[in-house]
């Protein structure tokens, strides 16, 4: 059962989230696919990640480990995210 998702949140720095694209789709990979990255374009420090989640359950006990815990850390993520959508069903 498909979830499409998105997330959204602030960031120290807009490019160092960016630079950790690669490290973030590698270890979403295995819970979810179609990974994308939103920016402003005017400027800010709020993205958006938005996501097809085929694996809720292991996306979610994923990002409890210390592993996502220093990427989140290595991207520059401010905790908590402002929100989590869900595609409305219908």
């Amino acid at each position: 059962n498909m979830a499409r998702m998105v997330v959204t949140h602030a960031v120290k720095d807009v490019d160092q989230w960016l630079a950790c694209r690669a490290r973030t789709v590698e270890a979403f990979a295995p819970y979810a696919t179609d990974i994308f990255f939103f920016t402003i374009p005017e400027g800010g420090n709020n993205v958006a990640i938005a996501l097809n989640v085929h694996d809720m359950e292991g996306m979610m006990a994923a990002t409890q480990t210390p592993e996502h815990q220093a990427m989140v850390e290595e991207a520059g993520v401010i905790h908590p995210p402002h929100a989590m959508y869900f595609e409305a069903a219908g």
